[in-house]
């Protein structure tokens, strides 16, 4: 029996530039978000496109090529796993987000 795995791929553009976190241990963290489009034919044969946007995380060494060398509108692939994370906001909502944690990244394009 195969084992399951989180795995990601995936193939879009930088929605915004990268946001660079720096911490007292000199680790550094990158978060940006990311679109990728689908399309397909509705019930009348109309071809309908649909933008899908997800929260990106990167750390460890790939945080300084995303800093030097990924702008917002690039073209990129990753692959990484699916993180969940839960907080509260101001007032007092549980608040959920799914992330993008990638351990691999291709710039793409010119």
């Amino acid at each position: 029996m195969n084992a399951l795995r989180n795995k990601v791929q995936l193939i879009g553009r930088l929605g915004q530039e990268p946001e660079i976190m720096s911490f007292p241990d000199g680790n550094k963290m990158a978060k940006f978000s990311m679109a990728t489009d689908d399309s397909y034919k509705d019930k009348d044969g109309q071809k309908v496109e649909r933008t899908y946007w997800h929260n990106i995380v990167v750390r460890g060494g790939l945080v300084n090529v995303v800093e030097n060398y990924v702008v917002k509108g690039q073209e990129i692939a990753i692959e990484g796993k699916l993180t969940n994370r839960s907080w509260e906001d101001n007032d007092g909502v549980k608040r959920y987000m799914t992330e993008v944690l990638v351990n691999e990244l291709l710039m793409l394009g010119k």
